[in-house]
């Protein structure tokens, strides 16, 4: 018996694709907690059972989005059964995605540290 050898890459295929669609098919919702959200990324499991999808929203509670959207979720994934060829759609687990909101924190602090060590600067040269 041979075995089926799987195209490479196609993990990521699929899961590029399932961001796309999932995009598209958040804006059909009429749920008020959803606001405007964007994917950032989507994490497959190898089987395909799972699908970890990870998401920032620009305005609205990110919270009470992620209730939102899980509870969407069947409705999405079944939007996903219409546009997708592949035999196992995986079952959508939405997660809020923090890295952006780390990035301006670090950035905020960063700029904090360049200000207080110019401030720094200026002090020990007018003292000088």
């Amino acid at each position: 018996m041979r075995h089926k050898r799987s195209t490479p890459n196609r993990g990521l295929r699929v899961a590029d694709q399932i961001q796309r669609d999932v995009s598209e098919l958040i804006r059909e919702l009429k749920d008020p907690r959803v606001g405007m959200v964007t994917i950032n990324s989507v994490d497959v499991t190898p089987d395909y059972a799972h699908a970890k999808v990870f998401f920032s929203v620009l305005i609205g509670n990110p919270d009470e989005c992620e209730a939102g959207l899980n509870e969407a979720a069947g409705y999405i994934r079944n939007g996903l059964f219409k546009r997708l060829q592949i035999h196992t759609v995986p079952t959508l687990h939405f997660h809020f995605d923090r890295t952006t909101e780390r990035a301006a924190e670090l950035n905020a602090l960063i700029n904090r540290a360049v200000a207080d060590k110019a401030k720094d600067a200026d002090e020990s040269n007018a003292e000088d």
